[in-house]
């Protein structure tokens, strides 16, 4: 950027964008909330200069939710266990059994941990009690989660939005669900965009809300949601991106788009540097993520469904 490029940048940053007067004592200047380019002095002259600044605007936004959209979260949105601070994987998200989020605090710890405590609790013939605050979680209770809920807890808006939808009661689970979405939850996000994608049971299809809460779920680390983008960009043409974003939920562990990465890279669309560094990345993810307790724990639930399925 040369330097008349600069001092017009500087120029229109402190002088309203319509009228052109200057930021002083008395005059307050309020930048435009799209694109964060221009200033303006009062909402008449944003007005006016809408006509003018419109394509520039749409634009400079474009690229602001591009540099947000493509940035590589540290983590998938499930985080560390809070007891082993290993990485949760996303696969453990996907059974009920394999990661725990408790009622009572809606604190998150994987399948190892979880093994590993109830072993004890099974060994010692202790009641079984919650590891981060002590209460009892042998019974049930609906007010811890009513509780949470009164305390804006994000987590607690999206278990029960779940639960409504598990239950048939939609209305229920739209409210709560956009809730949690607004609160941050980032799984109520995609639930939100397949609900919207899909249509029905109490919602109709709606691609825009769709794209956002996948974008939103994909922003927070959900590597389920980067994928879904990934295939999106693919129908619509838009290879180049959709890599990218395979490439994002590779180097959160996702075996789905290590595949499909292996895939781009046969068509040449992909580079041989590209997928062998997406593919050590994807590795490191799984390898992270591996602990004695959780094999141990995978053994063991393998071991309770082969029993399950010789007595059905």
């Amino acid at each position: 950027m040369s330097n008349g490029d600069v001092e017009a940048v500087d120029m229109m940053m402190w002088c309203c964008a319509s009228c052109g007067v200057a930021e002083v004592d008395e005059i307050k200047l309020k930048k435009c909330n799209d694109c964060d380019l221009v200033r303006y002095c009062s909402d008449k002259c944003q007005q006016e200069h809408i006509s003018q600044h419109e394509l520039s605007c749409k634009e400079r936004a474009a690229e602001l939710r591009d540099e947000i959209l493509f940035r590589q979260p540290a983590s998938s949105h499930l985080g560390d266990c809070l007891i082993c601070l290993l990485p949760i994987s996303f696969d453990d998200s996907l059974d009920a059994n394999k990661c725990f989020v408790l009622d009572c605090c809606s604190k998150m710890f994987c399948v190892g941990c979880a093994f590993a405590i109830a072993k004890r609790e099974r060994e010692e013939s202790l009641e079984p009690t919650c590891p981060f605050c002590r209460q009892s979680t042998k019974k049930v209770d609906a007010k811890k989660v009513t509780k949470r809920i009164q305390a804006n807890d994000p987590v607690a808006f999206s278990k029960m939005g779940k639960r409504y939808y598990d239950e048939g009661d939609y209305k229920g689970a739209l409210k709560y669900l956009t809730k949690a979405a607004e609160l941050g939850a980032v799984d109520a996000h995609f639930h939100l965009s397949l609900w919207y994608q899909a249509g029905g049971r109490g919602v109709e299809k709606n691609k825009k809300k769709e794209l956002y809460h996948t974008e939103e779920a994909a922003i927070g680390g959900h590597p389920g949601a980067r994928q879904n983008l990934a295939c999106l960009e693919l129908r619509t043409g838009r290879v180049q991106r959709a890599v990218k974003h395979f490439i994002i939920a590779a180097n959160l562990g996702l075996d789905d788009s290590i595949k499909e990465m292996k895939e781009c890279y046969k068509h040449g669309v992909v580079s041989k540097e590209d997928f062998a560094a997406a593919l050590r990345a994807y590795q490191a993810a799984v390898d992270a993520a591996k602990s004695p307790q959780r094999e141990e724990a995978a053994k063991y639930d393998a071991i309770v469904r082969g029993r399950c399925s010789t007595t059905s």
